[in-house]
């Protein structure tokens, strides 16, 4: 018999992606924007074919995606080398030269839609006010462009407009748990949930007629659910409630006049159909434990872009009552009986909030012993039921994982994701021990013997963990974390900076708190080896906050390694890239378990 080796980190990292998918009107083609080649470009499909063929060379990832109304060509949304700088082009069906629709240099533009007719898009854009944001309507055949909504006290974003174009949905947000609804209807602008002095959130909101918009909202409530405001009437009515789960998407079908409502409840979705007509509720299965984008097709066919533990982001088609395939990405030469499901545990922590975590354990014939211990971006974000190939990689080396949602993280209600804001450093770094405690006292691990490892805030909370609780460790890796938050609130991108004061603090009121949260305030305690990995074009947390914190511990005499990125951003959306980040991991990793390198 033959035998062959494990697969190596680019075996697994060559697993392909799709960051986002359209249906043309017709449902003649999909164009999704994916990493086949290595970088992100256009592609696109004619359906029933599922053969892909390629749309762009741009080597760019894509952050809007939609066709024209009658189906003759693609606008899409483009930055350059993760500056988050996005520009939107018109890109003929199959492919060819891109035309310039909005490009502004050193502009962050959002939310592209179009009207009715096709003949309008409409975007919220950075240009004029880079701190709360416009929105502007552009006339795509004559190029004559107007500002229709001017932000104000924070961040703006204008979302859909009614059928009959006499009103316009809009955001504002003043927090990531504080955003708020209006409709703009003439000179009026109508707040759609009644007036409260308690901060909560409208995620999604859509036009069902001209007077009548279904939105999700967690207001005089700790989750998300479903209600309807009458611009009429003046009417709010809560139309569905789960416990504990919170919806965050929402799609409407016209032709059949459904809702799709896609939940949340801690690590895993649940996808959801209203019926307008008759009140009727049904959970519908979903192909994938994570859903990313739902798309209603003219028709009424649903389509969706998933992702489970195991399976990389696929694009689905529902007929009937089953799910289709339209893509097959996997991960190349491995089967999925070889890749590793997490546990869900749950564990107490100091104060005796129940914190749920992930942990993924590398299969018996693989298990090295070891532990990677990583705490999540974010902080509002969470770990879920979702593929990552580092993770999969990992865990074939022998390496499992320990993935805590300490307080702050989304998916478990209003309430414990506020738990973070003003509080960076002291109640989720806490939780955190307790979960390192919680390995230990379960005997997974020893004090002093795990590996640590983070990315965005979790970059934040490796070097916050590892500078106050340097014993529970023996390596660290930050990938891209603020290193000082007084540096960091003042280099947010602009339409960051009025959240600042809540999200994590006002460095005047709040001075002596973020120098006790900021890692750097501990450089002398950090002694563990660490590596750094940093992206030259990250907008959200910028190369300083990476080159300050490896110069001070150099000058300390630490063992620190930096691997800096000429052409990221925040994250890696190039595949060579990727694995070199990874390989550059596993070797660092390698150095402290014994395992030749």
């Amino acid at each position: 018999m033959i035998s062959f080796p494990k697969p190596d980190v680019s075996q697994f990292l060559r697993t392909f992606s799709i960051e986002d998918f359209a249906v043309s009107p017709d449902e003649n083609q999909i164009v999704f924007s994916t990493n086949l080649s290595g970088k992100y470009n256009l592609w696109a499909m004619d359906l029933p074919n599922t053969f892909p063929y390629p749309l762009t060379t741009i080597d760019q990832s894509c952050q809007a995606l939609m066709y024209d109304k009658q189906s003759q060509f693609i606008i899409a949304g483009f930055d350059y080398d993760g500056n988050e700088n996005t520009q939107f082009y018109g890109i003929p069906l199959k492919g060819g030269v891109m035309k310039e629709i909005v490009h502004e240099e050193n502009t962050r533009n959002f939310q592209p839609f179009l009207s009715e007719d096709g003949k309008k898009l409409f975007y919220t854009s950075s240009k004029e006010n880079p701190s709360y944001l416009n929105s502007y309507c552009l006339h795509l055949e004559t190029g004559e462009e107007t500002k229709v909504l001017e932000g104000n006290g924070g961040a703006t974003y204008l979302i859909s407009q009614s059928p009959d174009e006499s009103s316009y949905l809009y955001l504002k947000m003043f927090a990531n748990t504080y955003m708020l609804m209006y409709a703009k209807r003439g000179d009026e602008d109508i707040l759609l949930t009644p007036p409260t002095d308690k901060q909560h959130t409208v995620s999604d909101g859509v036009f069902v007629s001209d007077s009548v918009v279904y939105l999700l909202t967690d207001y005089e409530a700790d989750f998300t659910y479903l209600a309807s405001y009458n611009l009429d009437t003046h009417e709010f009515k809560k139309i569905k409630e789960i416990e504990n789960e919170g919806f965050n998407s929402l799609q409407y079908d016209k032709e059949r006049k459904l809702l799709y409502i896609a939940s949340e409840k801690g690590v895993e979705d649940h996808l959801y159909e209203y019926n307008l007509e008759n009140g009727e509720w049904n959970q519908l299965e979903a192909p994938a434990s994570v859903i990313e984008k739902l798309v209603v097709a003219k028709s009424g066919t649903l389509y969706l872009l998933g992702r489970g533990a195991t399976n990389p982001r696929n694009i689905y088609k529902k007929v009937e009552d089953e799910w289709v395939s339209l893509t097959n990405y996997t991960v190349p030469g491995v089967e999925k009986d070889d890749m590793v499901e997490p546990d869900v545990i749950t564990y107490p922590s100091y104060d005796g909030l129940e914190i749920e975590a992930l942990f993924f354990k590398a299969k018996k014939e693989n298990d090295n012993g070891e532990i990677i211990f990583w705490p999540h971006g974010g902080p509002q974000a969470s770990e879920r039921k979702f593929f990552r190939a580092s993770f999969q990689f990992m865990l074939n080396q022998g390496f499992s994982i320990f993935a805590p949602n300490f307080r702050g993280s989304s998916g478990y209600g209003l309430e414990f994701m506020k738990m973070v804001e003003g509080d960076w450093g002291y109640g989720p770094r806490l939780d955190n021990v307790a979960g390192l405690d919680w390995l230990i006292n379960n005997g997974y691990t020893e004090k002093g013997n795990i590996l640590l490892m983070g990315g965005s805030y979790g970059g934040y909370m490796a070097l916050l963990l590892h500078g106050r609780h340097a014993d529970y460790f023996k390596a660290v890796v930050d990938i891209f974390g603020p290193s000082d938050l007084f540096s960091f609130i003042q280099s947010v991108p602009e339409d960051w900076k009025p959240i600042m004061d809540q999200w994590v603090g006002n460095p005047e009121k709040d001075r002596e708190k973020l120098i006790e949260y900021s890692p750097i305030t501990y450089l002398d305690t950090m002694t563990k080896p660490m590596l750094v990995i940093q992206g030259a074009n990250d907008p959200r947390v910028v190369k300083e906050e990476s080159d300050q914190i490896v110069k001070a511990l150099q000058e300390k005499g630490r063992d620190v390694e930096y691997m800096l990125l000429e052409d990221e951003g925040h994250g890696f959306s190039k595949k060579e890239n990727e694995i070199a980040v990874y390989q550059k991991i596993l070797s660092f990793f390698n150095q402290f378990i014994g395992v030749k390198v």
